[in-house]
C-alpha cells in the first residue's frame, strides 16, 4: 500500500471517530437537556434527525450506547431509552459511592494546596451569594443563574476528586454513571432552592477534611452526601 493511500485511509479512520464521538455527545446533550426522554422509544432515523449527523454514525453509535446501559432494544419494539427506575437508582448512587470513597481518600493525601482552596472558595462563594439572595427581600431569592452555577461547581467538586486519579478507565467510567446519575436528579432531584444551601454544606465538610487531609474523615463526608442525594432519589427524604 502506498504512503498516499495509508494517509487516506488514517484519514476516513479519524474522520469516522470523530462522527462517532460527535454521534455519542449530541445524544447525551440532548438526552440531557430533555429533548430525548428517559424511557422514550426511538428509531435511528429519528436519532439521525435529532443529530443531524448520518445514518452510518447513528448505527455505529447504538452498540456504544447499549453497552453503557443507555439505550436498549425491546423485541418488536424497538430502541428504548433507559428509563428512571429503582434499579437504575441504586445501581447508579453504589457505583458512585465506590469509586468516591476511594477517590477521595487517595485525594486528601495528594490533592496540592491551591486546588483544594479553590474549591473552598467556590463553595464559600456560593453559599454567600445565596444568603444574600435570600436576604434580599425585593431581589427575588436565589435566581436560575445562581443555582446553574453551583450545580456546575457541584459537578466539577466531584470530577475533580475523580479525575485527580489520574486513571483514565476511572473517569470514563465514572462519566457514563454520570449522566445517569443526571437523569436521577433531573427526575428526581434536581438541585433547588431547598437543597441548594445543604448540599453545598455538605460539599464543605468534604472539602474541611480533605484540607486537614484525613482520608477516613473525608470518606465518611462523601459518603453520607452520596447516600443523601441517593434517599432523596428514592423518596426517603
Amino acid at each position: 500500500m502506498t504512503t498516499s493511500a495509508n494517509s487516506d485511509r488514517a484519514k476516513r479512520d479519524r474522520d469516522s471517530v470523530n462522527l462517532r464521538s460527535r454521534a455519542y455527545e449530541s445524544f447525551t446533550q440532548r438526552l440531557l437537556a430533555d429533548e430525548i426522554r428517559p424511557g422514550q422509544f426511538i428509531s435511528q432515523r429519528e436519532l439521525v434527525e435529532l443529530t443531524e449527523l448520518p445514518l452510518g454514525a447513528i448505527r455505529e453509535l447504538i452498540p456504544r450506547l447499549e453497552a453503557e446501559g443507555l439505550v436498549k432494544t425491546v423485541p418488536q419494539r424497538g430502541m428504548q431509552v433507559a428509563h428512571v427506575d429503582l434499579n437504575l437508582i441504586r445501581d447508579a448512587f453504589q457505583f458512585r459511592l465506590f469509586l468516591e470513597r476511594e477517590a477521595v481518600a487517595v485525594f486528601a493525601q495528594e490533592a496540592p494546596e491551591a486546588t483544594v482552596r479553590a474549591l473552598l472558595d467556590d463553595h464559600e462563594r456560593i453559599i454567600a451569594a445565596c444568603a444574600e439572595a435570600e436576604a434580599d427581600t425585593g431581589g427575588g431569592g436565589i435566581r436560575p443563574a445562581l443555582l446553574q452555577e453551583a450545580q456546575d461547581i457541584d459537578w466539577a467538586l466531584h470530577l475533580t476528586i475523580i479525575d485527580a486519579l489520574g486513571n483514565a478507565i476511572i473517569s470514563d467510567a465514572y462519566r457514563v454513571n454520570q449522566i445517569k446519575i443526571r437523569l436521577i436528579k433531573q427526575s428526581k432531584t434536581k438541585l433547588n432552592t431547598t437543597v441548594l444551601v445543604p448540599t453545598m454544606r455538605e460539599h464543605l465538610a468534604v472539602i474541611h477534611a480533605i484540607q486537614a487531609r484525613d482520608p477516613e474523615r473525608a470518606q465518611d463526608a462523601i459518603g453520607t452526601h452520596i447516600l443523601s442525594a441517593r434517599d432523596r432519589a428514592i423518596g426517603l427524604r
